[in-house]
């Protein structure tokens, strides 16, 4: 599978914020961040890891073998299924379109390095229409390259609330295979704060780590 398919959902909505969140912030469209410097166009994960010729097979979570991948299920949240998903993708949800909480691994074929990789992952979410930033971190993840984002934006005239972590584990010896794993969070930006706890249990509960 190619590289481009591997990010399809870079921020349809990664580690925890250090602070708690203003939810009521999101719902505006204009950032309080200031630039007074250019700054270069935002490279999609996507496209910088073809770029450097890297592809990607996707793997269900749960057929891991050298990694431990999961997020725990909060009550009343259930697998969400559908023609369109990929079958290897992790999708639960507490019923209806929002929110969504999307586990998505992929192993990695080709020569790179992590560390510069992962300098794109927060990239996608800058695309998005009226994006504004909510949090945002480069730290590791369980010791394993980890870029997280999280935010608002447009899309089919609806505001969105997405929180986003790639992390880009290596598994356990001797094959030590590398992937990308991507845990993003989707629900309606006015729905944020009533959400937060099923999220935020989402978020703490999820695991990376090599077996």
């Amino acid at each position: 599978m190619a590289a481009a398919a591997m990010v399809a959902v870079a921020l349809s909505s990664g580690g925890c914020a250090s602070k708690p969140p203003d939810y009521q912030s999101i719902l505006s469209k204009t950032s309080t961040a200031t630039t007074t410097t250019p700054v270069e166009r935002p490279v999609p994960l996507s496209q910088y890891l073809q770029n450097i010729g890297v592809t990607g097979q996707p793997v269900a979570p749960a057929a891991l073998t050298d990694l431990t991948v999961s997020i725990p299920t909060p009550p009343g949240w259930a697998p969400f299924t559908s023609p369109n998903i990929s079958p290897q993708t992790l999708i639960i949800s507490p019923g209806g379109k929002f929110p969504t909480a999307r586990l998505v691994v992929f192993k990695l074929n080709g020569d790179f390095d992590p560390a510069q990789v992962i300098k794109h992952g927060n990239d996608d979410a800058q695309l998005f229409e009226n994006f504004k930033q909510l949090d945002a971190s480069g730290a590791p993840y369980n010791g394993f390259p980890s870029s997280m984002i999280q935010g608002s934006y447009d899309v089919d005239g609806m505001r969105l609330h997405s929180w986003n972590r790639i992390v880009i584990p290596t598994g356990s010896p001797p094959a030590r295979q590398r992937y990308l794993v991507q845990l993003t969070i989707t629900g309606l930006a006015n729905q944020a704060a009533a959400q937060s706890t099923d999220v935020n249990t989402i978020i703490h509960g999820f695991v990376v780590a090599a077996k």
